[in-house]
């Protein structure tokens, strides 16, 4: 992964003072230790006339998908394979925005100690990127550097110079120039629109990104036509975040349209009042709706099969009334982290005789499951491939056999009501299907009458009136349960 800066300059100003401008002397070859692998920072040129600064980023692929997700919005798209055969130590991306930061983060900032008068004075920069991985084409990268003042050659890369005949590759060269520019201004232009170009970040999105981006983006970004797209795609389409910042953004606009602060713009209401509601996030609603059931059943000995991170088993906990829960997962990290969030290793006895995780898979028959009230497959059944669901249908309903099961699971209907969905998309990487409130009811109502249960639905979240509700819940009552249940 390579990118350089070039300038030029004169006996009275020197290109040399790029190295200033870095902090990177031109006579050495640096190594910065990053995250996920090694970055070297090397002048190929340095005199009077002209100076190239260079940053090589080798990437550790063992790293990347040890530390990073590696795959799917947060790395290499597509397949299960694409986290280890993937573009990322060739291709620009947020891998190399991350670099860029840590590695010229005084540049960025503006800021040079010996030469203080150097930072904001513009001079002539090239900025060269081999292979930008470019989501949307030429075009779309000459509509966002053009607009702040950047002469933009993006030239596609063919798929293979032997078959002219395959066309291009998502790949560009790109190279930009400006004579009116800051160094400080071109590393944040490339710090924000690297990640964007490519459409992915190899990190999790959290909210401190919103500061990062209105960091970057001071002075460029709330005037900038494609401000939405760009925001939106730095944010990994993450729409509240995307909202939040697009807020931001707009304060920032009105406020250099009145010439005046920020806070003096954002003052209507004050910092300790909240009028607003934050809507319910649909994992606690989820929960909350798995919660009662289980007390209008009567349940005190709960399996959460497929209990994940431990979310609904650390809920069950705040309820003296579930004497016995038994946390179930085939994933051992998984496990790991419930045990974490659960803190059994430091909770008293009498709470952990309450309490108890082991490994297991539901596609096989297990006696440690026999014999409980209540089994809980929340968001589990869609993970699994159709063909499999018979055998965790016997093992739950057949060979466990408790008195009360709910499973949850998404209502594709609902899909359209995601802004941040695209069209014929699922939910999650990992689901391998979702169902409409008709097919999940279908299945519910074979399923009950194979194993002698009745079932009835719940709608959980919003009701839509057209779509229905985003999580839709089933309940399946045996044996004496079945009036509890009802009234």
């Amino acid at each position: 992964m390579f990118l350089t800066i070039s300038t030029t300059g004169s006996a009275e100003r020197p290109a040399t003072d790029l190295g200033f401008l870095l902090h990177k002397h031109p006579e050495k070859a640096q190594a910065f230790s990053t995250s996920y692998g090694t970055a070297h920072v090397l002048y190929p040129e340095a005199d009077a006339e002209r100076c190239t600064a260079a940053l090589l980023l080798e990437v550790d692929a063992v790293a990347l998908v040890r530390r990073g997700k590696g795959k799917g919005r947060g790395g290499a798209p597509d397949a299960a394979l694409a986290q280890y055969v993937n573009d990322r130590p060739y291709a620009a991306s947020s891998l190399l925005a991350v670099a860029l930061s840590a590695v010229f983060s005084s540049a960025m900032r503006g800021a040079c100690a010996a030469r203080p008068e150097l930072p904001a004075q513009p001079r002539p920069l090239r900025v060269e990127v081999p292979a930008l991985p470019a989501r949307g084409g030429p075009g779309l990268v000459r509509r966002l550097f053009e607009p702040l003042g950047w002469t933009v050659t993006a030239e596609p890369v063919p798929l293979d110079t032997e078959f002219p005949d395959w066309g291009d590759s998502r790949y560009v060269r790109l190279t930009l120039e400006a004579d009116t520019l800051t160094l400080a201004e071109a590393l944040r232009h490339l710090y924000v629109l690297l990640p964007v170009l490519d459409d992915a970040k190899h990190y999790w999105v959290s909210p401190d990104e919103v500061d990062k981006l209105l960091r970057a983006g001071e002075g460029w970004l709330p005037a900038h036509p494609e401000q939405k797209l760009i925001t939106s795609r730095y944010l990994s389409r993450r729409w509240s975040l995307t909202r939040q910042a697009m807020e931001r953004l707009e304060l920032v606009r009105l406020a250099e349209a009145d010439d005046s602060d920020v806070e003096e713009i954002d003052n209507a209401v004050a910092d300790e009042t909240d009028t607003e509601e934050k809507p319910t996030p649909l994992a606690v609603r989820r929960r909350e709706a798995i919660l009662t059931a289980l007390r209008a059943a009567g349940a005190a000995r709960v399996l959460d099969l497929g209990c994940g991170q431990g979310q609904l088993a650390q809920a069950l906990l705040k309820d003296p009334s579930f004497t016995e829960i038994v946390g179930v997962d085939v994933s051992m990290r998984a496990l790991t982290i419930a045990s974490r969030r659960l803190k059994l290793d430091r909770m008293g006895e009498r709470q952990a005789s309450r309490v108890q995780l082991f490994q297991g898979s539901l596609a096989y028959t297990d006696k440690r499951l026999g014999g409980y009230d209540a089994a809980v497959l929340s968001e589990v059944i869609e993970h699994l491939d159709l063909p499999r669901l018979p055998a965790l249908e016997y093992a739950v309903f057949g060979a466990a056999r408790p008195r009360t099961v709910l499973v949850t699971t998404p209502n594709v209907e609902y899909n359209v009501r995601w802004e941040t969905l695209p069209a014929g998309h699922v939910r999650h990487g990992d689901h391998r299907f979702e169902w409409t409130r008709g097919e999940f009811r279908a299945w519910a109502a074979e399923v009950a009458e194979r194993h002698g249960y009745d079932v009835g639905f719940v709608p959980v979240g919003p009701d839509d009136p057209e779509v229905g509700p985003p999580t839709q819940m089933a309940v399946f009552t045996a044996g004496t349960v079945k009036e509890a249940t009802a009234a």
